[in-house]
Parts: C-alpha cells; structure tokens; sequence
C-alpha cells in the first residue's frame, strides 16, 4: 500500500526521518531555549538589586549566544563525537551540511536537529553557573570564562554520561535528561567560581532586594513551563516514557513548590514568593535525572523532599556550615542545583522502576537500569545496589571534575583580568559597567536616556542635570 505523497520518502525526507520526532525534538528545544531566553534573562534581571538588573540578564544573554557559536564550533563534537579518550571527545566542526542532514547516533533524527537539542542544554548551564556570580564578576572575564568552562569542564560530564560511548553512561548510570551534567555541574561549578570570584559588596549581601517581583515570576513561569521541553524531548522521539516525563516533572515541581512554602510559612510566619520559587526550582530540578523512568507517586515523594531537603541545607545548614557561610552564591545555586541535582540522582536510583527504563534506554539489561526498591521487591538485590553505588560514583566524578577544572579556569584568567569588579564599579553597579540602565523613569514620569550607544540623537537632546536614581 503506497503512503500519502507527503510521507513517501525523498531527498529532502529520508526513509529513516521520523517527521513527527523530528518536529517535537525542534519544539522541545526551542522550549529549552525559550526557559534561558527569555526566561533566565527576565528572571536575573528582576531577581536582583536595581542597579544590577541589566547586567545580571545580560550575562544571561551573551552566554546564550557565546555558547553556541562554541557548540557549533568544537563543543558538540567533544560531547557527542567520536571519542579521543573514555570522557572526552575529539573536537570537530559541525557545521557541515554533509554531516548536519545525516541521522544522528540515536533516534530518527538528522544531526542539525540533535546538535540544536544538545545546544540548548549546554547553554542553559552556564546561564545557571551565573547565578552564583551575579553582583560583581568582571563582565570581561565572564566573556572568557564561557568558552573556557564548556570546552574543559562541560563537554567531559557530557561526554561521559550522555554519550553512548562515555564511560559512565556504559556503566548504566540514570540521568534522564541533565540532573548530572547540568544541574549538579553547574550548582557545584557555580559555588566554586563563586569562591574565586569573591563576594558582592557588603551593602549588597546584607540587603539585596529584588527589584520587580511580578517579572519574576514571569521568568520563572517561562522557566517551569519550558521544562515540557527540557523532560519530554530527552527519548529523543515521541514516546509514551516522553508524555510520562512531563506529567512528572510538573507534578514533582508542584508538589515541591508547595511543600517549600508550607515550611516557609511554619518556621517564618509568611508565605514567602521568592521561597516559593526557590521550591518550584528545587522539584524542577530533582526530578530531572529520573522524570521517565519513575511512577507518578514516586514523583510526589520526590516533590516533598526536594521542597524540604533543599530548603533545610539552605534555610538552616547555609548558617551554621562555615564553608557556605564564606561563599557568597548569589542566587544560591548550591542548594536549587546542586542539592536538588544530586538528591534527584539517588532518588533516581532508588525509585527507577525497570520496564520504564527499559522503555528509555530500549534495552533489557537487568544488570543495569534498576532501583533499589524494585531490587529488593523483585529479588534483584544486588543489581539493585549497584545502581544506587553507580548513582553515587557519578556524583562524586561530576563534583570533582567541575571544582578541579572551574578552579584552573578561574586561577588562569585571574593571572591576565581581575574576576571581580572594582568598589567603585560595585556601588554604582549597571552604568559604571554598561553605560546603561534598567529603568528610565526619573522625576515626575520625564524619561531620560543616558545610553551613548543606542541613539542617534545628540546628549544636548537631553537635560543633562537629571537626578540620578538610587542604587
């Protein structure tokens, strides 16, 4: 029976292309995309001090741009190429159209499509590595520390636990879609370079108001709804494990967001927003390296304990542990991703039940690929122990990759630019770095634009005695 003219296969549609995973793979990635531009960027620059707001989205902003020229150039290749060592790949350009319309090592997908997917993971990385910074990097050495941390420290945990030839990921390690390689490496690579970078201002840690918090949430929103995409395009098709992914994600997120704000609300009197938040971050994190391979009351459980576990080292742990004391972690990304990352891992190992996992991984290896739980339920004890051991083994090579490579990164550019804005530069904040501001408003409703970039009208345009905002 011949198909419709529209499905027979061509040049343009080989017999191996799937359309339909081919389109929900584009849409889950711009979905990605849209949760680091605009979400991340709204959110950064909302989630701050005013007279940081500008250069907290763009930092948002130039990593998104600066990671995919990288990605393109060398960066996917040692991720997803052919291997030069068991946790790295050879860099290579892909940006050939004989390599970019051939199908790609998994699925029925054409390495454009692939290579798009990938790069807005690895975006979204460094994008949260910010957060831990935002304040008082040197705008100039963040310019650098991007191309430098995605080619040493990201294209090794990706290579290693996303590829198909890395060697944590033949050793049947369970990280669904980043729990390990985006959300561990960056909350672990983002309190390190905050340690090097050095604190904010002192006014500024001790009071560092958001300055819009309706935008906010509107970042966050785009944030959490964009996860659609971060879950469900991971088994790379349209699967029934990729509708089961993202029901988990959002009812793991909801509960963990809820469990957040009751403890805020039991031990501080208030339902706190940005709390909140920081929970809603928390569950969208924790169930990211087991979202397909867990049952939804499995999801629940996990909601409940990253609203609570997260919140404790943060709320509680955060002022009493000396080390975290000293780190000044901007946005806490320790605790929303390295916490949440890592407590998402071992419950992963836990609660993987071993037909989902079969249906991800499309395999029937017993000897890998299931939790604890339903080793011991079924009599596979020790295939169940050895993933929880497998679990923890990539915790430890992820943290110790990212604070040995994010330490020679940072040690290196601080020998050629200095990590941390001047005191000069920290108290005036956005103008003194950008030349520009977040908000234009002064006086009563007069607009005033003191950009010497944007505009194509001479400065006597405008009235040069206008009152400079607070900081």
């Amino acid at each position: 029976m011949a198909l419709p003219l529209n499905l027979q296969p061509d040049e343009a549609s080989p017999e191996w292309l799937s359309k339909g995973d081919n389109a929900w793979q584009l849409t889950a990635a711009t979905l990605v995309g849209m949760q680091s531009v605009p979400g991340l960027v709204i959110l950064y620059g909302s989630i701050v001090k005013k007279k940081w707001a500008v250069n907290s989205a763009f930092m948002a902003l130039y990593a998104f741009a600066a990671v995919l020229v990288c990605w393109v150039g060398w960066g996917y290749q040692m991720s997803f190429g052919d291997g030069l060592f068991p946790f790295l790949g050879q860099p290579n350009v892909a940006m050939d159209q004989a390599f970019l319309l051939k199908r790609t090592f998994t699925g029925f997908l054409p390495n454009a499509t692939m290579i798009y997917f990938q790069f807005v993971f690895a975006a979204i990385t460094l994008i949260l590595i910010a957060g831990a910074l935002l304040g008082r990097m040197n705008f100039h050495a963040w310019m650098l520390f991007v191309p430098l941390w995605l080619t040493f420290s990201y294209t090794i945990t990706c290579y290693s636990i996303f590829n198909p030839q890395g060697w944590l990921y033949k050793m049947g390690l369970i990280d669904y879609s980043g729990g390990y390689v985006i959300h561990l490496s960056s909350g672990v690579a983002g309190f390190t370079a905050a340690y090097w970078v050095g604190p904010r201002a002192t006014n500024d840690r001790e009071r560092f108001p958001p300055n819009n918090i309706l935008l906010m949430l509107a970042g966050a929103g785009l944030l959490w709804m964009g996860w659609s995409g971060f879950n469900g395009g991971d088994p790379y098709m349209v699967s029934t494990d990729a509708s089961l992914a993202v029901l988990n994600t959002h009812v793991c997120t909801a509960t963990s967001l809820l469990t957040w704000l009751l403890l805020d609300i039991a031990f501080f009197g208030k339902p706190s927003v940005i709390g909140a938040t920081q929970g809603m971050i928390t569950g969208l994190v924790c169930i990211t390296p087991a979202a397909g391979v867990v049952q939804g009351w499995a999801a629940i459980i996990m909601g409940m304990m990253s609203g609570s576990i997260p919140w404790y080292t943060m709320m509680v742990l955060h002022k009493k542990n000396g080390i975290l004391k000293q780190v000044d972690d901007t946005m806490a990304v320790f605790h929303t991703h390295a916490v949440a990352g890592s407590l998402g891992g071992i419950l992963a190992g836990f609660f993987a039940h071993p037909r989902l996992c079969r249906i991800f991984y499309l395999t029937n290896n017993w000897e890998h690929y299931i939790g604890l739980a339903y080793g011991l339920q079924s009599g596979h004890v020790g295939a169940g122990f050895k993933q929880m051991g497998i679990q923890f083994v990539g915790i430890v090579f992820v943290v110790t990759v990212n604070v040995i490579t994010t330490s020679i990164i940072c040690w290196f550019l601080r020998c050629f630019i200095p990590l941390r804005l001047d005191d000069d530069e920290l108290q005036v904040g956005d103008d003194a770095i950008h030349g520009e501001e977040a908000y234009a408003l002064w006086g009563d409703g007069e607009k005033y634009d003191g950009s010497k970039h944007n505009s194509v009208y001479g400065m006597e345009e405008f009235p040069m005695n206008a009152p400079k905002a607070e900081a």
